[in-house]
């Protein structure tokens, strides 16, 4: 009877929560405007017009593929989904931009962008090759973040607003420890793990960094920015040493600095910024300005697109790693897997890249992955595109590609192994006054119990398995890169690595984005012409919308409140939740 009256009121309430959504939606379209709100495709598409300049509005997160929204003229409040730029489309309209004569030239204005840092090495070698064309490049801000910044620097001319600010003071890195927290909670954590520097679990165990993860951060922070200064240097014509300089003394305190030490070539307004595009097109003041929208224009296909049945499949695998369906944000193993076989018996499918952008999780999970991949790789070029983090599982799972692209400052590598049971019976008893009584069969019937510590027979039994997909992953990794295991074992250690130092010690094969390693595919394949075709297939944004309703609210109203350190409670839970071994990227990586 209790379970028919929980069923019973979790239909009821299901249906309330529908009920609002729809009428949501209902409201939102009649505010839009019917006609707007539903738009034929064509009427969407963008139009062609002399003199016209693609607008690259950079406001919110920048993630590797864009997703369908058929909601994006609605407002539907705190159920409306997230949206974000997807690095596949900027890199097609700045390829068809590049060609249409139409477009002049782009024009960036940042406002408040969320970006990793090999995202942005990606857009900026796309706009790099855009400047070939000849056309123009401007750049705009209020307050220039080092991101921002970074992308912005590729521009012919910067500009800043004279009451702005542009940040500049080198990378950083923090990391929180729980250490202390779990102590006043009465939670005992044990810790099993392979690689002295398999830090994931360091949080849990330690109050700071250890000597071993602080020597990894500094090294691949290092060089992420220094590949920074290097970018930032050619493009405007400075000195690494100049840029250091201006870092170390805080020398950007205003506008003026960043004029006076030529970041930025001139403090404007936008409107100013505007007109001098008008000015530069030779277009009247008074005439208006045909700026092209990101998502306008990512409709338009150009007359002369391949319309041949030849494809490269661009898989895309980012997020977590786990056993299941997953979803466009988590990497489940049975849908990757099942995208990846699909693209391997497609005969029109002639050489298969996959993108991963993963800081690891479930290590049989990242294996039943791996086996589609060697799979595919025996029937057709299968090439791996790495993007902010491909470390741990995500680094499993690409191990044994035809060949790696990743850029000078991908997380990778962090080729090891942990496991980590809590142990909550003091914290019942000591907080909530919860006693705990089982009853087993057999002496270990409740191993892994959350509800008790490890006895030693069963801690042995743990870190046993830990060794083993330990030696299992160094194997992978061996056969895979054409390595010893040996010689795996002494890069791995479950150390992180940048991409440009995983080129020197053979973890990657080339410096280079997505479009990078889609050529790379293309050339292996014989094919000068093709279409992509992206995988797996995106989610429905209807079964998103209304079966996902609770977890959505909840994750808007923890970011919303916690802002910034929304990260730290998403990785405590996602690890608190995993289960079995994990090959898991030491921590949330964000480094600003």
């Amino acid at each position: 009877m209790k379970q028919f009256f929980g069923a019973f009121f979790g239909s009821i309430l299901g249906i309330i929560i529908s009920t609002i959504i729809a009428v949501l939606i209902i409201v939102a379209v009649i505010s839009s405007g019917f006609k707007d709100a539903f738009k034929s495709s064509d009427e969407a598409v963008y139009k062609s017009k002399p003199k016209s300049v693609l607008n690259l509005v950079f406001d919110g997160p920048v993630i590797d593929r864009e997703k369908i929204n058929p909601f994006e003229k609605l407002d539907l409040g705190p159920w409306g989904k997230e949206e974000g730029m997807g690095i596949n489309i900027i890199l097609n309209n700045l390829e068809k931009a590049a060609k249409d004569t139409a477009i002049k030239g782009i024009y960036m204005n940042f406002k408040n962008m969320e970006a990793g840092k090999s995202a942005l090495q990606d857009i900026r070698q796309g706009l790099v090759e855009f400047k070939k064309s000849g056309k123009f490049i401007y750049a705009y801000s209020e307050v220039y973040s080092q991101s921002a910044y970074y992308l912005a620097s590729v521009a012919d001319k910067v500009f800043l607003n004279p009451q702005g600010g542009l940040d500049w003071k080198g990378l950083n890195m923090s990391l929180m420890f729980y250490k202390k927290t779990l102590e006043k909670l009465g939670v005992e954590v044990k810790i099993f793990r392979h690689g002295k520097f398999k830090s994931a679990i360091e949080p849990f165990m330690l109050e700071k960094m250890s000597d071993a993860n602080r020597l990894q951060a500094e090294t691949f922070l290092n060089s992420i920015w220094n590949n920074m200064l290097v970018n930032i240097s050619e493009s405007r014509k400075l000195t690494i040493d100049e840029l250091n300089k201006m870092a170390n003394e805080l020398s950007i305190a205003f506008p003026e600095d960043a004029l006076k030490f030529k970041l930025v070539d001139e403090l404007a307004y936008e409107d100013q910024v505007l007109s001098e595009i008008k000015s530069k097109l030779k277009i009247n003041e008074k005439d208006k300005l045909n700026l092209v929208a990101h998502s306008s224009y990512a409709k338009y296909i150009p007359k002369d697109k391949f319309k041949g049945k030849d494809k490269i499949a661009v898989i895309y695998a980012i997020g977590g790693i786990s056993s299941g369906e997953g979803s466009d944000e988590e990497i489940g193993s049975d849908r990757i897997a099942k995208a990846i076989k699909d693209a391997r018996l497609d005969e029109n499918i002639k050489a298969i890249v996959l993108r991963v952008n993963s800081p690891g999780g479930s290590a049989l999970a990242s294996d039943v992955i791996w086996r589609e991949v060697k799979l595919a790789k025996k029937v057709k070029p299968f090439v791996v595109s790495m993007g902010d983090v491909a470390a741990s599982g995500g680094y499993y799972i690409s191990c044994a590609a035809d060949m790696i692209f990743a850029q000078p400052n991908t997380i990778t590598g962090s080729i090891g192994v942990f496991g980590m049971v809590p142990n909550m019976k003091k914290a019942f008893e000591d907080k909530l006054g919860i006693t705990i009584d089982t009853v087993n069969t057999n002496a270990h019937s409740d191993v892994m119990s959350t509800l008790r510590g490890a006895t030693p027979t069963e801690s042995v039994f743990i870190q046993k398995s830990v060794e083993n997909v330990y030696d299992v992953f160094i194997g992978r990794v061996a056969e895979g890169r054409g390595l010893t295991k040996e010689q795996v074992d002494s890069i791995g250690q479950g150390r992180v690595w940048s991409g440009s130092d995983a080129l020197n010690i053979k973890l990657v094969d080339e410096m280079g984005g997505l479009k990078e390693a889609i050529a790379y595919a293309a050339k292996k394949a014989n094919l000068k012409e093709y279409k992509l075709n992206e995988l797996p297939a995106q989610k429905n944004p209807l079964d998103e919308l209304f079966g996902k309703v609770e977890a959505d609210a909840e994750t808007r109203l923890l970011r919303k409140n916690l802002g910034e350190h929304y990260k730290y409670i998403k990785q405590v839970k996602s690890i608190m939740n995993a289960k079995g071994v994990l090959v898991r990227l030491p921590y949330e990586m964000v480094i600003n």
